[in-house]
């Protein structure tokens, strides 16, 4: 599941940053936290933007 994650962040991320809303969206489509959507985009370091929110 994590390699799944992984693939959905690169896929998503632009010049190294994930909107807000499509970290949210990864992680309500695969049924993980936020929390986990921000630790597996810091292994890769890729940085979540406009966070709407506050959970990154």
């Amino acid at each position: 599941m994590k390699d799944k994650v992984k693939e959905e962040i690169k896929k998503k991320a632009i010049n190294g940053k994930l909107p807000c809303p499509l970290a949210r969206k990864i992680a309500k489509e695969l049924s993980i936290s936020y929390r986990e959507i921000g630790k597996i985009a810091d292994e890769l370091d890729i940085k979540i933007t406009n966070c709407e929110l506050g959970c990154f």
